[in-house]
């Protein structure tokens, strides 16, 4: 009768207080943190942290205060970031095969569906990574196949740099297109002019879609055309680039469905193959110029290198790279102060874990913050600068680096890292081989970042001098 009366007296407020109170404390026992999960900052119920920064410099800080492993939540969900080059190593090298699994990214699942080689998992994505990386590998002449693509790609971004007559330009356009051509060249079979309409317009959602990190449906039907165009002129007897490879192996295939080789997967593994073997390098590449502008004496000592190694009368090659020590050196410290995927693609257990004395349970996404390995105070010198000297001995001869890691480690590797470090030694070498890259007066460009899925450089415009 009490309980009946008290009900009765209850308003409509009442209810609704009382409802948010139940919804309050389930939140807050659902998502308790257990003592032997990684700590991390107070989350806010329902929302978690979400309001935290998710950029590089945020996490470097939460780093700090909570160590090198620590956990956030989203909504409902905990993540787990791991930062600096000993825990680093740890997740992804040391322990092989326990953060190797893709978690589902609601974004972008509904158009790769799992399947392809970034955001697959298990069977398929094993046969599918063996079968891509094969190909860019050993294809033809394997190496000298490559290099003979961009060897040919050098020889356009050159003269599209020599139109410009020394004016003011803007590079991104000829770099990336430049870039896509050399990968293209190995999908399709051909590449594309720099003015063609239809290729810029991928290259400019390509380009949207990393900075948003978003959806790439309209590339995916874009590569449609092609994948068709090679069905109908398919020869088994001659496969002239991926494309036609992958069609045969999807003959071959027939009876292992689990493997993925089909024309759903073609479509996938062409776009995770032009994003490897695009969006890195050129923006990799646009950094190195601007770093260029930022520090000619160091531009003159590579010049110097070119002229005494190569001269004007030929391209650079492959074979040039072990006689070029501070050119690559140099390479390397663009890539390391330029920064470019700084929290690394996220993973998941694939299996129950312990990581850095905390429990991690099979199903939660880890993610490897690479900023805080490449600026990792126990591993450089000078972090905060750029100073090739990171990557020479005291005799001047290149030196290897264990935390260098701008392409991840362990099994989710970057696939793209052979054909990008290649692609970055040729081009970078062939355009200060040619050209001096200087700033247009009184616009010395930033060397802050744009933030989006990758650390890209903001717009600018140059002079390119021919030498």
């Amino acid at each position: 009768m009490i309980f009946q009366a008290l009900f009765e007296c209850m308003d409509f407020t009442s209810w609704l207080l009382i409802s948010f109170i139940v919804l309050l404390l389930t939140d807050v026992i659902r998502n308790w943190r257990p003592n032997s999960f990684p700590p991390g900052p107070w989350a806010a119920p329902f929302l978690g942290n979400i309001l935290i920064g998710f950029d590089f410099k945020a996490m470097e800080k939460l780093s700090q205060e909570y160590g090198p492993v620590f956990s956030l939540r989203i909504g409902s969900k905990r993540m787990v970031f791991v930062s600096g080059y000993k825990m680093v190593k740890e997740a992804l090298v040391i322990q092989l095969d326990s953060f190797i699994d893709r978690p589902i990214f609601p974004l972008f699942h509904a158009v790769f569906k799992g399947i392809g080689i970034v955001l697959s998992n298990g069977y398929l994505w094993k046969k599918q990574r063996k079968f891509a990386n094969t190909h860019l590998r050993y294809f033809g002449e394997g190496q000298k196949s490559l290099e003979k693509y961009i060897e040919v790609e050098n020889t356009y971004i050159c003269e599209a740099f020599k139109e410009e007559q020394g004016r003011p330009f803007n590079p991104h356009y000829i770099i990336t297109n430049g870039v896509c051509n050399i990968i293209s060249s190995v999908l399709f079979g051909h590449r594309f002019e720099y003015s063609d309409q239809s290729f810029r317009r991928i290259l400019d959602l390509d380009n949207e879609a990393i900075r948003l990190a978003g959806l790439p449906q309209t590339q995916l039907y874009d590569a449609f055309p092609e994948v068709v165009k090679h069905q109908e002129e398919w020869n088994p007897e001659d496969p002239r680039d991926f494309i036609d490879v992958y069609l045969g192996e999807m003959e071959k295939k027939k009876e292992d469905p689990q493997a993925g080789f089909n024309i759903e997967t073609l479509l996938v593994c062409t776009l995770d193959l032009i994003e490897a073997g695009t969006e890195t390098s050129a923006t990799t590449l646009r950094w190195a110029l601007m770093y260029m502008m930022h520090y000619p004496e160091i531009q003159e000592k590579v010049q110097a290198e070119i002229d005494s190694v190569i001269g004007q009368s030929r391209q650079p090659t492959m074979a040039d790279k072990p006689n070029m020590p501070y050119t690559e050196a140099v390479i390397h410290e663009v890539q390391r102060m330029a920064n470019i995927i700084p929290l690394g693609f996220p993973k998941m257990a694939s299996k129950d874990a312990t990581l850095g004395g905390y429990s991690i349970p099979k199903g939660t996404t880890i993610t490897t913050i690479l900023a805080t390995v490449l600026f990792d105070k126990n591993e450089w010198e000078t972090p905060d600068t750029f100073n090739p000297e990171h990557f020479l001995d005291s005799e001047g001869k290149f030196r290897r680096r264990d935390a260098f890691l701008p392409f991840s480690a362990g099994k989710r590797v970057c696939l793209g890292e052979h054909l990008a470090r290649m692609e970055l030694f040729l081009m970078f070498t062939v355009l200060l081989q040619h050209f001096t890259i200087s700033p247009v007066p009184g616009e010395m460009p930033s060397l802050d970042g744009v933030l989006g899925f990758t650390n890209s450089p903001q717009q600018f415009r140059m002079l390119a001098m021919p030498r």
